[in-house]
């Protein structure tokens, strides 16, 4: 990144492509309410509709499925996300592969971002399984598969062209180059996690706010000075526009 160089400043479309619902607002959600009060199209791709996240011994996998896939759009609302697509793998059973990450260049050549943003799947140890192949195809699908004409050729008789992405924010990078601050939508963040009520329960805000704040601290690490857990959110940026 150029020095004083805003991180997504250029970009006016982002696509976010995690595993399950929540992911987005955890990871990246002040930055993604930054973008969009900016003016910058955001869309969400979700490998499933996080449908075994309970100890909840009467809930069964639809209805929690319908439940999270609420909640994921009105979190989405708050953050100013224009919309939400779920590609229908199970929960625990994102596989990477050709068919998903066909589906992450159809929507990559359908939407034509600027920006990608995707989780680490590289995260050592702690890590769901479902993070870490919807990160590795999310990363295949934006180069270079979605870009190269002779990769999932089926796209053009629907009318999708090929797409060059420009960057990729991973997010909650073990190893982050870029820092956020999200002072200014930190509110925004915190209401949007709210709405996942079956994950992150009713309780008051002040004691979810200090919740976020220690995940952050766990998570993240060690961050540069005058950076703050909880109000600081992490990416490794990788840039394709000067290929």
């Amino acid at each position: 990144m150029e020095e004083n160089e805003v991180p997504g400043g250029w970009a006016q479309r982002v696509l976010v492509v995690m595993a399950h619902p929540d992911d987005a607002e955890f990871s990246s959600g002040g930055t993604l309410a930054k973008w969009a009060k900016e003016g910058k199209e955001i869309e969400y791709v979700l490998f499933t509709r996080g449908d075994k996240g309970t100890s909840d011994p009467e809930m069964t996998s639809e209805r929690l499925a319908q439940i999270r896939e609420l909640e994921q759009r009105a979190a989405a609302a708050v953050l100013g996300v224009k919309d939400v697509h779920f590609l229908g793998w199970p929960d625990g059973g994102v596989e990477d592969g050709w068919e998903g990450r066909g589906q992450v260049v159809r929507h990559l050549r359908r939407f034509k971002p600027d920006i990608v943003v995707t989780m680490d799947p590289q995260r050592r140890y702690r890590q769901h399984r479902d993070h870490r192949n919807a990160g590795t195809m999310a990363l295949d699908a934006s180069f270079p598969y979605a870009r190269d004409h002779l990769f999932y050729p089926e796209h053009k008789a629907e009318g999708l062209e090929t797409h060059h992405v420009g960057e990729v924010f991973v997010a909650g990078a073990e190893e982050p180059d870029v820092f956020i601050d999200i002072r200014d939508t930190i509110d925004l963040k915190i209401d949007a996690l709210r709405c996942h009520k079956s994950q992150v329960g009713d309780g008051p805000r002040e004691a979810f706010i200090e919740r976020v704040r220690n995940m952050g601290a766990r998570m993240m690490g060690k961050l540069p000075e005058g950076c703050e857990p909880g109000t600081t959110e992490v990416f490794r940026r990788v840039d394709y526009r000067r290929r």
